[in-house]
């Protein structure tokens, strides 16, 4: 059996490299799981924007609508849809801008998983809703925009080139007890559409419209 100094030598390494491995897998595992949900989408099935609705209702197809709107943004106005009794009339809904849910706000589904929400946590992002339901024959077809901005302010929030500075070389200088030192917003930098949003709108009425709930089966039944 070796011996020697070396070889205790070499033991000693061996067992180092062993509690490291061991104590640095963890941390190596949840870094690969992070990047790998960062760069790496669940697969999803995309569907045609305007997307085509099952001949229904008009009350019902609006209301799926607004239901399933109002859980991403607060509806600002709404123009129901008609397509019965021979009135055929465009239902539009716009919605309020709303700041974009960041990576501690989970329960929020204006961002979507992934770039867009850490996109949203690092910068000031808005979004809004514009959704059109146009009666096409007997059905409807469903069209989801989702614009998207981002804030334009005079500097970075912790930057100090425009702050007020005190002076030491004797010129009185008059303190205004209300001087704002927050970055201001000078407006807003429109960034396209959000089409990973407009997906997920467009899937969850076309979810509503096509699978109604069991309540609504069972009365339908009855």
């Amino acid at each position: 059996m070796p011996s020697g100094p070396d070889f205790g030598a070499r033991r000693r390494l061996g067992q180092l490299a062993l509690v490291a491995c061991t104590l640095l897998m963890p941390v190596h595992w949840g870094c690969g799981r992070l990047a790998y949900r960062l760069n790496n989408q669940i697969p999803e099935n995309f569907v045609p924007n305007p997307l085509e609705l099952p001949p229904a209702e008009d009350n019902f197809v609006w209301s799926q609508v607004i239901d399933a709107l109002d859980d991403y943004f607060r509806i600002a106005r709404e123009q129901p849809v008609q397509n019965s009794a021979g009135i055929v009339l465009d239902g539009r809904v716009e919605t309020s801008y709303r700041i974009g849910a960041s990576l501690l706000e989970p329960w929020r589904k204006d961002s979507t998983s992934g770039f867009e929400r850490l996109q949203s946590t690092l910068q000031s992002i808005r979004r809004r809703a514009i959704v059109t339901v146009r009666p096409a024959g007997a059905g409807y077809l469903l069209e989801v925009v989702v614009q998207k901005d981002l804030e334009d302010t005079n500097r970075s929030q912790f930057a100090t080139e425009a702050s007020s500075t005190r002076r030491h070389d004797g010129t009185v200088v008059r303190l205004d007890d209300n001087f704002d030192a927050t970055p201001q917003t000078l407006g807003w930098i429109p960034l396209g559409r959000d089409t990973s949003l407009e997906q997920k709108i467009l899937q969850d009425i076309h979810g509503r419209v096509t699978q109604p709930d069991r309540k609504r089966l069972f009365h339908h039944d009855r």
